[in-house]
């Protein structure tokens, strides 16, 4: 056997590490297109960029973040029941103290039991109208917020220095596994052509 053919699999693992590296390394460079022997060159994430940011903003506007489910949200009997307390507190501070305060007059002919009342009537309003006012919010909310073009604008100018950064705190590990399997694969493609030629000669 020629020992200078064990040197195949360290060169064959070494091509298979820098051919994952590179493929990498081609999702964000380079950044502007770049041609070489009339071919242009682009990393596909800066390439895609805008067609990321459309395809992300439709995803957030319709499943992630719809105003149906803000709507539900808002208005549910649920939420009323958590604030109502925080309301009647206001109410009840209102009618015993600030109504003295705005209408000296009147507050002088409104002894405890009309505060009760008149707390108990308008906390029955309250509970009544909040589900119409907030439903009437989120209509308005949902005029006003294109929620879906925030999401294109906002991704669309997203620096790709930035994007690389952030793809690379979360994917790290995952490249580097990458990276990794491209030098084991070369490796055992090696030792295949150093089996092949053994048996052949």
């Amino acid at each position: 056997m020629n020992y200078w053919l064990l040197i195949i699999p360290v060169i064959s693992a070494f091509i298979g590490w820098v051919t994952n590296w590179v493929a990498i390394k081609m999702l964000f460079h380079p950044r502007e297109p770049k041609r070489i022997l009339g071919i242009t060159f682009q990393g596909i994430f800066p390439k895609r960029q805008q067609q990321f940011a459309e395809k992300l903003g439709k995803l957030v506007s319709a499943e992630f973040l719809s105003f149906e489910d803000i709507e539900q949200k808002i208005s549910s009997p649920e939420n009323l029941k958590k604030i109502m307390p925080l309301i009647e507190n206001h109410v009840d501070d209102f009618l015993r103290n600030r109504l003295s305060i705005e209408m000296p007059v009147i507050s002088m002919f409104i002894g405890d039991k009309t505060i009760t009342k008149l707390k108990g009537a308008f906390m029955t309003e309250i509970e009544s109208l909040f589900p119409v006012v907030m439903k009437q919010y989120a209509a308005n909310l949902k005029t006003e917020l294109d929620l879906e073009h925030i999401v294109i604008q906002k991704v669309a100018g997203f620096s790709s220095d930035k994007l690389e950064e952030v793809l690379y705190q979360i994917m790290s590990k995952e490249f580097r596994f990458v990276e990794i399997i491209g030098a084991v694969i070369g490796f055992i493609i090696g030792l295949l052509q150093i089996l092949i030629t053994e048996l052949t000669v």
